[in-house]
């Protein structure tokens, strides 16, 4: 009986960054990962789908889930969905050095969750998940609609800011900069 309350399905939120262009994948790939370990996130590549390439380039499926146990009582969740086209390797010459990067056709995916009762311990008996239901409902339910949500949802847009600077997309930055007292 425990809930996944989903955080982009529930309230239309999932966060998208379409790009296409030259950029460093190796380098993306690291910075991404390092973001989500530098905020103690328990990360793990679901899928990794490698297409073999027509005529303008290869093809690249990956999906990540990055968990966080933030309480004995909940956690949350970042699934991250990268779908590559076109990729092929070019040269490019910046500051007078050869550098290989990739070009290519990319769309980015953030969605997030929480998940109460991840450890199940309400589920024993008819009689735990009828209390479970009502303290979900009645007590602690402005806590998990506000605080824990708030919490998550902020977290994805800096992890989406992040992601759009690396790719040195038009935002250098969001409005939501200072909310958890992370840099």
């Amino acid at each position: 009986m425990s809930m996944k309350v989903a955080l982009g399905k529930e309230l239309n939120r999932i966060h998208v960054i379409r790009y296409t262009g030259i950029f460093d994948f190796d380098g993306l790939y690291k910075a991404m990962v390092g973001w989500l370990k530098a905020r103690r996130y328990w990360f793990f590549e679901d899928t990794y789908k490698h297409k073999p390439g027509g005529p303008f380039g290869k093809e690249l499926e990956i999906k990540w889930i990055a968990k966080k146990k933030v309480t004995e009582f909940y956690d949350t969740s970042m699934t991250i969905n990268i779908h590559i086209w076109d990729l092929k390797d070019v040269e490019v010459i910046k500051e007078g050095k050869k550098i290989k990067l990739q070009k290519a056709r990319m769309e980015i995916r953030f969605d997030a969750d929480i998940t109460l009762d991840y450890q199940k311990q309400w589920e024993k008996s008819s009689w735990t998940q009828a209390l479970f239901t009502f303290y979900r409902k009645y007590i602690i339910k402005q806590e998990w609609e506000s605080l824990w949500w708030d919490t998550i949802y902020y977290r994805l847009l800096k992890f989406h800011a992040f992601t759009k600077n690396y790719l040195d997309m038009q935002t250098k930055g969001n409005e939501y900069a200072g909310y958890l007292g992370e840099a």
